[in-house]
Formats: C-alpha cells, sequence, structure tokens
C-alpha cells in the first residue's frame, strides 16, 4: 500500500517531535530550578580570572 506511507512519515516525524519537546521541557524544568545557585557561583568564579 504506497498511499498510506505518507502517514506513517507522519506519524513517525510527530512522534519525534512530540519527544523532543517534552525532552526540551523537562530539561528547562530541571535547569530553572538550579540557576540561581549557580549563577551566583559562576558570577564569582569569572570575577576571580586574572588575564
Amino acid at each position: 500500500m504506497p498511499q498510506m506511507a505518507p502517514l506513517s512519515w507522519l506519524t513517525l516525524m510527530l512522534t519525534f517531535i512530540v519527544t523532543f519537546l517534552i525532552f526540551n521541557t523537562i530539561n528547562f524544568s530541571i535547569n530553572s530550578k538550579t540557576s540561581k545557585s549557580q549563577t551566583r557561583e559562576m558570577k564569582t568564579f569569572h570575577k576571580s580570572w586574572k588575564w
């Protein structure tokens, strides 16, 4: 059935897009929780460099 091939490609592409979006939202939520403490450390870290 060659007529059904675009439907399977569309389903595959949508599955990858949804998985990618879920991964990004989970990653962003994890990073936003720890960003405040890390930004303070990074600021002091950058100030300690002597070029």
